[in-house]
């Protein structure tokens, strides 16, 4: 069964998250799952030229439709995609977005060939409500992924998702064609930090068959603090502690600490009342082979309490 994640926002982005009413304590004896993802079971992906793999910080979903810097750092970085001169890397055959907008019991992939476009919140204008992101899914490599990943297994939903804001206000500015097919995973709330970093691990290699892997989150993300006078690069004491230490691992490639930032403690809980938004960095590092240095643009807070802070690596 599926479990939304909704922004109940004010007109001023401003109410809680409402999250899983059971959110179970970090599992000791989790272990990273290192078992190879059986690239045999995706056979329409081709091999390609090793795509990057991002975290991007989405922040208000305002940024979708206004000219801000945060939107114009995704335009930028998508200018980078192509076969035209000065492109970095080829368009992605696939777009795999983890957002932190679909929790669910248990690892689901979407797998309609027509993903709607959710509005997953409330209180904003009606220009906001009108964003249609119409890119396609792809079925089969849905179904080929379920079958690929067993640790966690990963189900395949057909009907109840789509493209949520997390991904689309995001994705959109990067690739406003709306021509990549694009796909979500979604996170198991329930399930221990570790585990979600091994996802991103077991996804890897994905990166060598035309697939751009998309976490979307934020590194620092409280609403209930926010201060809406706050220029983008004010913020709180513990904001900027909880965004600095993260920027260190993530700098140094210390992926595990990464995960282990409940042990922060009264630290994480004020940059993290729920940290479904620090998840999807979870999973982004996972990918990330050893040695690749990370760049990290977008860096700064929108309302003093949410880090925009955004990272590619490759």
């Amino acid at each position: 069964m599926h479990r939304r994640t909704t922004l109940q926002l004010a007109s001023a982005f401003g109410a809680a998250l409402a999250m899983p009413t059971s959110m179970h304590a970090a599992d000791p004896t989790a272990r990273e799952q290192s078992t190879p993802l059986n690239l045999n079971a995706l056979p329409p992906l081709r091999p390609s030229p090793r795509l990057p793999v991002l975290f991007l910080g989405h922040g208000s979903p305002m940024n979708a439709i206004e000219d801000n810097p945060w939107r114009r750092g995704w335009q930028a970085l998508g200018q980078q995609f192509g076969e035209g001169t000065g492109a970095r890397y080829p368009t992605p055959q696939l777009i795999l977005c983890i957002s932190a907008h679909w929790l669910t019991r248990g690892w689901q992939v979407t797998g309609m060939a027509r993903p709607a476009t959710i509005h997953d919140f409330g209180g904003f204008p009606k220009a906001l409500f009108d964003v249609q992101y119409p890119a396609p899914g792809w079925p089969e490599v849905a179904e080929g992924l379920s079958r690929a990943l067993h640790r966690p297994a990963v189900e395949v939903d057909e009907h109840q998702w789509g493209l949520d804001h997390g991904a689309w206000a995001v994705i959109q500015p990067m690739f406003p064609a709306a021509n990549i097919p694009v796909m979500q995973l979604s996170m198991d709330y329930s399930r221990p930090p570790a585990e979600h970093l091994a996802m991103g691990q077991q996804l890897r290699a994905l990166r060598e068959q035309g697939v751009l892997i998309v976490g979307s989150g934020n590194i620092v993300h409280n609403l209930r603090a926010m201060v809406r006078t706050a220029s983008d690069h004010q913020a709180t004491d513990w904001a900027l502690e909880f965004d600095a230490i993260t920027a260190r691992h993530i700098s140094q490639g210390n992926h595990a600490e990464l995960a282990n930032f409940l042990s922060l403690g009264a630290l994480t809980k004020a940059a993290h009342p729920t940290h479904d938004h620090y998840l999807p960095l979870l999973h982004a590092a996972g990918a990330v082979y050893e040695g690749e240095a990370p760049h990290s643009f977008n860096e700064g807070f929108q309302m003093g309490a949410i880090s925009m802070r955004s990272v590619a690596w490759g």
